[in-house]
């Protein structure tokens, strides 16, 4: 009887230790929020000049949002780094207007998640948020070859150095130079016209624009032969009256 009753004590303790235990628990974590940009980018270091440039434009705010629709594709990030900034030219981004800067930073996202392995079969150009690259503005073109990824973009070409990071919502590749786009930079890079030779006018009876001044030499020549036959016939007239 005795040892029955303690089986039944024995039970009926580890009943309640296993019911204090589960009602002890902490709950299950909620689902985080969505993917922070900035915070990755600034976890990843050395991203520190396009941090700013993404919050100065509020452009980071707008990823944010994207990436929390529920309508969402998801993002592609190219992330120049602070290494790429520096290689600009003195001046370049103070040099923009508000509206080039949110351009830049635009152009620099895919309104889709590409993978890796997807960059072997995108079609070029591809559709930035800066714009479609069908009319010549923000052409994008990207070549793979194996494991590497090149970037054209009419002005500058830059490489894919590595993932940064990865989700089912967003997808951020280091590159190595500042996409700069063809509507913003193309005219920079275009060659300054070659001054005209000689700078001065052209007459309008030569025939080509290069005037050596042949021309008005022929002329005073035949000017002068004229002269000399009219100063010769009238001395001809004037001894045939003496005659007369």
């Amino acid at each position: 009887m005795a040892t029955s009753t303690s089986f039944v004590f024995s039970n009926l303790s580890i009943f309640f230790l296993v019911m204090a235990t589960t009602n002890g628990q902490a709950p299950a974590p909620t689902p985080s929020g969505p993917t922070n940009i900035t915070a990755v980018l600034e976890k990843a270091g050395q991203f520190t000049m396009f941090i700013r440039l993404l919050k100065s434009t509020q452009a980071s705010d707008q990823i944010n949002t994207q990436l929390n629709s529920s309508s969402s594709q998801g993002l592609t990030v190219f992330a120049p780094t602070d290494n790429a900034f520096s290689s600009l030219k003195s001046g370049t981004l103070n040099s923009l207007s508000d509206q080039q800067k949110v351009q830049l930073v635009q152009f620099h996202v895919l309104p889709t998640l590409l993978t890796m392995p997807q960059f072997q079969t995108v079609s070029n150009p591809l559709r930035t948020q800066a714009g479609d690259g069908q009319n010549g503005n923000f052409p994008l073109n990207i070549t793979s070859s194996g494991n590497q990824v090149n970037i054209t973009t009419g002005v500058v070409s830059a490489t894919v150095a590595n993932s940064v990071y990865s989700d089912k919502q967003l997808a951020i590749y280091q590159v190595d130079q500042v996409l700069l786009p063809l509507a913003m930079f193309g005219s920079s890079a275009a060659p300054a016209p070659a001054p005209e030779k000689g700078g001065g006018s052209v007459s309008k009876g030569s025939p080509s624009g290069g005037d050596d001044g042949g021309d008005s030499t022929d002329s005073s020549d035949a000017e002068r032969t004229g002269f000399g036959l009219i100063a010769t016939v009238a001395a001809i007239a004037a001894a045939s009256s003496l005659w007369i």
